[in-house]
């Protein structure tokens, strides 16, 4: 199995930009949800198949052998886990989730008192970092 790489063709880029092969990484099916789900803290097989509700296990087991290979994940004694470089990755991507509610309010403003239940529910989980469900 190969992952996009930095300098070789990518989706998107014929360059290979680093931040294009990046993207085109997160941009498979399930990956950010993977490390989503990952980002406080270790998961089994069968917790990530859970939290990620619709995955199938050939996906599941597809995205964790190419995450490991970008060495964003790693396999740990208590299941898979955030590499350092994919802790980092995740507190970089926390943002985005508060800007994206602040989108969705202009973009789907009919959906205004979902989108706010999620910003408290982001705020909450902020102030509580062991909570480890999907927001």
């Amino acid at each position: 199995m190969s992952i996009p790489r930095p300098g070789k063709p990518v989706r998107g880029s014929r360059s290979g930009v680093p931040l294009m092969a990046l993207f085109d990484l997160l941009g498979k099916r399930w990956a950010m949800g993977v490390i989503w789900q990952l980002r406080h803290g270790p998961a089994t097989f069968r917790a990530l198949q859970e939290a990620c509700e619709s995955i199938s296990p050939a996906v599941l087991n597809s995205r964790l052998k190419e995450l490991r290979e970008a060495m964003l994940v790693c396999a740990t004694e208590e299941g898979y886990a955030l590499t350092p470089m994919g802790v980092e990755l995740s507190q970089l991507l926390e943002p985005f989730g508060a800007w994206a509610i602040t989108w969705a309010m202009e973009v789907a403003p009919e959906e205004a008192e979902r989108w706010n239940e999620l910003r408290k529910y982001r705020l909450a989980s902020a102030a509580s970092p062991g909570d480890t469900s999907s927001s």
